[in-house]
C-alpha cells in the first residue's frame, strides 16, 4: 500500500500536467468530427498526446486510415527505445507485469520512473511504477472524455481557437531540444520544407509521412555522433 502512495504522489504532478491537454485534445477531436466515445476510446488504447493531436488533425483533413497508421507508428518510434531501457531496471520483473507497465510508458512517465530508478530494487517496486503510470492515464483519458464534452457546449469561436494548442505543444516539444542542440531546428525546418513540398503535389496526410519519416533520416546524419561528443 505504502509503494501505490508514493506511486500515486510521484505521478500527480504528471497529472495537473496531462488535463488541460486532455481537455485541449477533447476539444479539438470533438471538432475533428470524432464522437465523445471515439476520441475516449482512442486515449484509452493509444496513450500517447502528440500522436492523438496529430491524428486528430489528420482526421479533420480528411487523411485516410494507412497515412495515419504510418505518421503515428514513425512519431511513437521513441517507445521502442523508452520499453527497453524501462525494461532493463525490471528485469526480474514477470512479463504480467512488463507488458502493461510498458503500454503505459510516455514521454513524462518515462522521466519520471527514471527518476525512481531504485524503487525497482525495492520489494512490490512494480506496484509505485503501476500507481504513477495510471495515475497519469486516468487523468489523460478522463481530461480527454471531459474535453468531448465541453467540445459539444462551448461557443464555436472558442473551441476553433483552441487549435492553436496543437501548434504550441509541438513547439514546447522543440524548443528545449533546440536549446540543447541547434542541428535539431534545422531537421525541423527540413521537415517542414518537405511536408510543405510534397504536399503540392499528393495528399496533406502522405505529406505529413513523408516529412517525418525523409526529415527524421535527415536528423539520423545531422546529429549523428552528437551524444559521443
Amino acid at each position: 500500500m505504502t509503494m501505490i502512495k508514493r506511486g500515486i504522489a510521484a505521478g500527480f504532478p504528471i497529472m495537473l500536467g496531462y488535463l488541460p491537454v486532455a481537455i485541449t485534445y477533447g476539444v479539438l477531436a470533438r471538432q475533428s468530427g470524432l464522437s465523445n466515445l471515439e476520441l475516449t476510446l482512442m486515449s484509452i488504447l493509444v496513450f500517447a498526446g502528440a500522436a492523438q493531436f496529430m491524428g486528430a488533425n489528420m482526421i479533420a483533413l480528411g487523411t485516410g486510415m494507412v497515412e495515419i497508421v504510418i505518421a503515428t507508428f514513425v512519431l511513437n518510434f521513441r517507445h521502442f527505445v523508452m520499453s527497453l531501457s524501462f525494461m532493463n531496471r525490471l528485469r526480474e520483473v514477470s512479463l504480467k507485469w512488463k507488458v502493461p507497465l510498458s503500454l503505459g510508458l510516455t514521454d513524462e512517465t518515462f522521466t519520471v520512473s527514471s527518476l525512481h530508478a531504485k524503487e525497482a530494487k525495492e520489494t512490490h517496486g512494480t506496484w509505485f511504477y503501476g500507481a504513477l503510470i495510471l495515475t497519469a492515464y486516468i487523468s489523460w483519458v478522463g481530461g480527454s472524455f471531459l474535453g468531448g464534452v465541453l467540445g459539444d457546449v462551448i461557443p464555436g469561436r472558442l473551441s476553433q481557437s483552441m487549435g492553436i494548442a496543437l501548434y504550441a505543444m509541438f513547439i514546447g516539444l522543440l524548443i528545449p531540444s533546440v536549446k540543447k542542440e541547434t542541428k535539431v531546428a534545422l531537421v525541423a525546418l527540413l521537415a517542414m520544407l518537405i511536408n510543405f513540398f510534397f504536399s503540392l503535389f499528393i495528399s496533406d496526410g502522405w505529406a505529413i509521412v513523408l516529412g517525418t519519416i525523409i526529415g527524421g533520416g535527415c536528423g539520423v546524419f545531422l546529429l549523428k555522433g552528437e551524444e559521443a561528443a
